[in-house]
């Protein structure tokens, strides 16, 4: 039972926190983007793991509007990056989630030190992706959403960008699904990439993604930055 009221609560509390980013890619106010971390709602452990879920897209106002982070959920975000470093088998996913929360902080916060000192480190390796079908490509892409940045480089992003047509099909195949997670962090990434058809109409695509499943706020998160990235040059 504990358990369970555990999880409930770490699902409540991402829900809580996508919906911040939300609220502040829409005003540009820092300060709605931190509350959920800094408003004392959840214990200091379930915060940490919240902010593990979301990734780097807890900075993300601070990535694309430029506002600068609340100090007391740069902490937080910062604790959960040194509290939990990949395992040696991690899941190429993780590895690359925890490499793109360093990166966020390394662009948002002052110098770091200690353990994360010296910014994000050396890229993971991208090879699982290596002769991917395109579904899969397409459901990693979609887990590894935050790493979809304008200007920003990394082995999954070249990947990507060298399959276009293979992202639009899956982009495709998620909304005929119903899985507007997946279909929103797709649509995401195919705002960046060059060579998507015009028979996809991403706009309306991602238009009907926001009619069917934008009150999901993890959905509204990525649709958001769809909206926004096309216009910024991060710095």
């Amino acid at each position: 039972m504990e358990q369970s009221s555990t999880s409930a609560l770490l699902q409540g509390t991402v829900l809580d926190l996508a919906s911040d980013v939300v609220s502040a890619l829409r005003s540009g106010d820092h300060v709605r983007a931190g509350s959920t971390l800094t408003g004392g709602g959840a214990g200091e452990g379930v915060a940490r793991a919240a902010v593990r879920v979301l990734g780097a897209d807890t900075l993300l106002p601070s990535l694309l509007l430029g506002v600068p982070p609340e100090p007391g959920q740069l902490a937080v975000f910062k604790d959960a990056v040194a509290a939990h470093p990949p395992r040696a088998d991690a899941a190429p996913t993780v590895v690359w989630s925890h490499w793109a929360m360093t990166r966020a902080l390394r662009r948002t916060g002052p110098p770091l030190d200690g353990p994360l000192a010296g910014g994000p480190g050396a890229e993971p390796d991208a090879r699982w992706l290596d002769g991917a079908s395109w579904q899969f490509l397409t459901h990693q892409l979609a887990v590894l959403a935050p790493l979809a940045l304008p200007g920003e480089e990394c082995a999954v992003t070249r990947v990507a960008r060298g399959r276009p047509v293979d992202v639009a099909r899956g982009f495709v195949r998620a909304v005929r699904r119903r899985d507007w997670q997946q279909a929103a962090g797709a649509g995401r990434w195919l705002t960046l990439l060059d060579g998507v058809p015009d028979t996809l109409g991403l706009e309306a695509g991602l238009d009907f993604v926001r009619l069917m499943g934008g009150s999901d706020p993890r959905v509204a998160l990525q649709l958001e930055a769809a909206r926004l990235m096309p216009a910024v040059v991060l710095r």
